[in-house]
């Protein structure tokens, strides 16, 4: 007997049908109901009250981003967006996980072979189980502003259903949004302002126990606050405010962006060399993250001060495409700099570097410092890039004092390479706390073999590395 229903959303007749067979596969779901327009979404997630909803990005009337806006805004419920993969849906994607999507796909054509449409079944099925397993604790979240959408500026809009436009609870309480001009990667001019982008994880299995309530903490482990009985999960972090009046902007600092092995960096600095990104750094910052891990990164990285004395190495499980376009969203939201990393990169202080989807990312030294290096080596932990192939290849650069960090994801990549971290001498080992964890699979692994020092909410963490570094 079915135990969940689920919504599906799609202009497209024959979509609809796909998706509706795909789900119907599985008998633990059955098809509260379909709509084919972004309004009808929204009645129908009202009317029908369904446990988990398929959304397509592209429909009339309404869209998907708008639609998504209205529904999480109403009642929250997980939410599983159907991408393309050019770069407006890939974009697209990324702002619809950032506004409070739980995950997404890659949607099937009518030319999609029926192997390839039948491997999309079987990962849509596996992300719906997920998604019912965490849906009281994302209304929770919801519920105490744990999770706060960023809003996007095509979101800026009146719609049909609402009287007034969607809005940004930041922009709500009086902090400014800071707009930036061009500015310059190598020879491309890159518009920094908010452009709706897309994406998270693609896993080959899911968290079955995803919703499973850690038992005892581990020895030695600092706990945070409940945030949902104290308030924390509420309160704003306090972020560029100090930061954009003590620190130079990323206009302010190099123009020139990261440097390759082969490169020399600009003989005339933009600004005093104190406050322009260096490559003689002593910290590290390392992150692990996956479903859920867009939105994290969003606050994780807008929560930094400008002049991070540390380079930030990012692993988002993600498949390829997607994540160019969120280090782009990354990076006009935040005053750090942020790349979707490139393989002989040099790695500076005061940037982040997200790896490619498809490759792995790790850290190297040559007699000029440190670099980037990526790899297409096999998949570890099911996933390329792989959280334990970055923690593991800053094992032996005792001489830098690593940070290391998990948030939010299914499985436990990052978990082992964490503990060979932890026992080479890391300066800190940090694991996200299931109260603020969308899934609280990656994160409780960190706790549950005792590599993670400290546990801590999402809103502290990014204070917490910045007081270490």
């Amino acid at each position: 007997m079915p135990q969940f229903r689920v919504l599906i959303v799609d202009d497209s007749a024959f979509m609809r049908a796909v998706i509706k067979d795909l789900i119907e596969e599985d008998s633990a779901f059955e098809i509260a109901g379909m709509a084919r327009t972004g309004r009808e979404a929204v009645e129908a997630a009202a009317r029908l009250k369904p446990d988990v909803m398929t959304l397509d990005l592209e429909m009339p009337e309404m869209n998907g981003l708008e639609a998504l806006g209205l529904i999480m805004a109403a009642r929250p419920l997980p939410v599983i967006m159907f991408s393309g993969i050019s770069e407006e849906h890939t974009a697209q994607t990324i702002a619809a996980l950032q506004q409070g999507a739980f995950d997404f796909i890659r949607k099937p054509s009518a030319s999609s072979p029926p192997g390839e449409i039948g491997m999309i079944g079987k990962l849509l099925r596996e992300k719906l189980h997920t998604a019912v397993l965490i849906r009281d604790r994302l209304q929770r979240l919801h519920s105490v502003g744990a999770i706060q959408p960023s809003a996007t500026e095509d979101q800026q809009v009146k719609n049909p259903l609402q009287s007034a436009s969607l809005f940004n609870p930041r922009e709500a309480d009086g902090e400014a949004k800071i707009r930036r001009p061009l500015r310059k990667e190598g020879d491309k001019q890159v518009a920094e302002k908010s452009s709706a982008n897309s994406v998270e994880a693609s896993q080959s299995s899911s968290e079955k126990t995803a919703g499973r309530r850690q038992g005892a903490p581990a020895k030695g482990i600092r706990q945070p606050v409940d945030p949902l009985q104290s308030g924390i999960g509420a309160a704003k972090l306090e972020i560029a405010a100090k930061s954009a009046d003590q620190a130079p902007s990323k206009q302010q600092r190099s123009g020139s962006g990261s440097l390759r092995p082969n490169q020399v960096a600009d003989a005339t600095p933009a600004v005093p060399a104190l406050s322009k990104p260096s490559t003689a750094f002593t910290h590290l910052i390392a992150v692990g993250t996956s479903t859920g891990g867009p939105r994290a990164l969003h606050e994780l990285l807008a929560g930094m001060p400008a002049d991070l004395p540390a380079p930030v190495l990012i692993v988002q499980h993600m498949p390829p495409r997607f994540t160019a376009s969120l280090a782009k969203r990354l990076d006009s939201s935040g005053p750090l700099r942020v790349f979707e990393a490139e393989d002989g990169q040099r790695v500076q202080s005061g940037e982040a570097y997200l790896a490619p989807g498809g490759n792995h990312m790790e850290l190297s030294r040559d007699e000029r410092g440190y670099f980037i290096r990526l790899t297409q080596s096999d998949p570890v932990s099911g996933h390329r890039p792989s959280v334990d192939v970055l923690f593991r290849s800053l094992v032996p650069f005792t001489e830098l004092k690593r940070h290391a960090v998990i948030l939010t994801g299914m499985g436990s990549d990052g978990s082992k390479g964490m503990l060979e971290l932890r026992d080479s001498g890391a300066a800190s080992t940090i694991a996200e706390a299931e109260e603020t964890s969308i899934v609280y699979g990656m994160p409780r692994s960190a706790v549950e073999n005792g590599s993670c020092r400290t546990v801590l909410p999402l809103p502290m963490i990014a204070k917490e590395l910045a007081s270490r570094c």
